[in-house]
């Protein structure tokens, strides 16, 4: 189990983005807009800089839903390699079963 103070800071992450999603999408739409004038493009980026660090969605990490787990991490089913054996062990993923030979 990861620590609780790691995944309510990455919660808080995913917060901010969705708060801030619209405003960082119009400044950058400006930012990098080449037929907008330079000092125009470049007051976006400074606002853009303005805007809270943890409201860009490049800093959340992904995070297994049962433990927590930030490594060895699958995408398509939210879990983490050990959480996903040992759910598929009991039988509780759909076609998926031990290997054996």
């Amino acid at each position: 189990m990861a620590k609780t103070s790691q995944i309510n800071r990455n919660k808080k992450r995913e917060k901010l983005v969705a708060q801030y999603a619209s405003k960082r999408a119009e400044l950058k739409k400006i930012a990098d807009n080449m037929k907008v004038p330079a000092e125009e493009r470049f007051a976006a980026r400074l606002k853009l800089a303005k805007l809270p660090r943890n409201s860009s969605k490049v800093r959340i990490h992904h995070r297994c839903e049962l433990s927590g787990r930030s490594k060895g991490y699958y995408r398509k089913l939210k879990l983490s390699r050990i959480a996903l054996r040992s759910l598929s062990n009991f039988g509780q993923v759909p076609g998926m079963t031990k290997a054996s030979w």
